[in-house]
């Protein structure tokens, strides 16, 4: 497995891995991996297999993409990891997590879901043909992102954030975006939650319609001993919405279980 491209910022003996979702690259993180390193944790922010400057894989599956951050834990070799993905970010954290639990000691899931849509398929599917339907009409991701990056914010939110994101969102390689995708519709952890034995904090935003507060919260009653926290008025990315909401929820949870 090829190591995947990433930015390191910080130095302590806690690695934090900053998994972003599947609009984002590595960059999406410029708001709070400073902080979080100026705070005395180690940051990794990953491209994700296809993203960015990482080889993309084929084929791409769940078990693929947490194999890859494993190579990149092992290249790493901090003392403690904790996992914080957003979105398809905390899936691939939860993948890991639960083929290789001895490698993470903290998780911070954050506007993410332990599985993917009903178990008869047929919602994943009409996900798919939603999403990819765009693209098949030649609009590009460009946009696909002025589509649906808007509904991701409040709609109050900083013109200039959410044209962050869906600059970002644009960026993403079309075929790395359609393969992440059909990776994600098939993912399912939700029987694993029950074995997590490490902190973890449940993150919503209180206007995400992707990865609802609901969603979230019940999921976090299935992990023992997790923290939920839902951040008022913003969507899905909250991270580049209100950064320093964000960053505030994210180092209290750090600094109690983690403390440099």
């Amino acid at each position: 497995m090829l190591l995947p491209a990433f930015i390191e910022q910080g130095e302590g003996d806690t690695a934090v891995f900053l998994l972003h979702g599947v609009g984002g690259s590595k960059e999406a993180w410029v708001h709070n991996q400073p902080v979080l390193a100026t705070a005395g944790f180690r940051t990794m922010a990953w491209d994700m297999p296809g993203y960015g400057a990482s080889a993309p894989l084929s084929p791409c599956t769940n078990a693929l993409l947490a194999d890859a951050l494993k190579t990149l834990i092992a290249h790493v070799g901090a003392r403690r990891n904790v996992l914080l993905g957003h979105s398809m970010g905390g899936m691939i954290a939860q993948e890991l997590a639960a083929l290789h639990p001895e490698l993470v000691h903290g998780l911070v899931l954050y506007s993410t879901s332990p599985a993917f849509g009903k178990a008869d398929g047929s919602w994943q599917q009409q996900f798919l043909q939603s999403r990819f339907a765009p693209l098949d009409q030649g609009v590009g991701m460009e946009g696909l992102a002025r589509k649906i990056v808007p509904g991701m914010f409040a709609p109050d939110a900083d013109p200039a954030r959410l044209a962050e994101a869906a600059a970002l969102m644009s960026r993403v390689p079309a075929e790395s975006y359609r393969a992440a995708l059909s990776a994600i519709v098939s993912f399912n952890r939700l029987a694993e939650l029950a074995a997590v034995r490490v902190p973890t904090l449940c993150l919503a935003g209180a206007l995400d319609i992707n990865a609802p507060p609901a969603v979230v919260e019940k999921m976090a009653s299935r992990i023992l001993g997790a923290h939920y926290e839902c951040l008022p008025g913003v969507g899905h990315i909250a991270n580049i919405e209100q950064p320093a909401l964000f960053n505030r929820a994210v180092l209290a949870f750090l600094k109690h279980h983690f403390p440099t």
